[in-house]
């Protein structure tokens, strides 16, 4: 079947269309410019305040502990950090694959210290050692995280959880 001459230009015209629309979607945030300008789009977008809420979390955890909290705070605080982790993990990748798995190992070692925590709050002694122990080693987990960001990007992200009044528009301030 041969079509009419005057529609052929009109399904170019429109195949046209429909294929740039499908690639600009794929340009979005975190998928154009150098690496360094992708990581710090990502670190800005809210990268580097999931790992700023993973630590804050996990310093609740320990507080509760040491004040020795009623369980269901200590539940309330470790499912936090389990959550959090969760959704941060949710939020993989990044624009850099170093920077994706260092991320995930440390996020999957919070949401086990949350996880263990949660299930030890009644006193399980050693459930709440294994998730001390898993705590303390996400800290350089996060730590490693951030250091790699600092190496794409030439700057320290800033891991904070509420914007800083004082940046003067620079996304690494504070």
């Amino acid at each position: 079947m041969c079509r009419p001459p005057a529609l052929r230009p009109a399904l170019l015209a429109a195949a046209v269309l429909l294929g740039s629309a499908g690639l600009a979607g794929c340009a979005g945030q975190g998928r154009s410019g150098t690496p360094a300008a992708r990581v710090a789009s990502w670190a800005t977008g809210g990268g580097g305040g999931a790992i700023g809420t993973i630590e804050v979390d996990s310093r609740n955890v320990d507080l509760a502990l040491s004040r020795h909290n009623a369980p269901g705070a200590i539940r309330t605080v470790c499912a936090l950090l389990t959550n959090d982790a969760l959704t941060a993990i949710g939020n993989l990748p990044t624009p850099d694959d170093q920077l994706t798995n260092d991320l995930n190992n440390a996020y999957e070692v919070a949401s086990a210290a949350g996880d263990d925590c949660y299930k030890g709050s009644s006193g399980e002694a050693a459930l709440l050692r294994r998730s001390a122990s898993e705590r303390r080693r996400m800290v350089p987990l996060l730590a490693t995280s951030v250091d790699r960001i600092v190496a794409v990007t030439g700057h320290t992200p800033s891991t904070s959880t509420t914007n800083p009044a004082d940046a003067g528009g620079d996304p690494f301030g504070g």
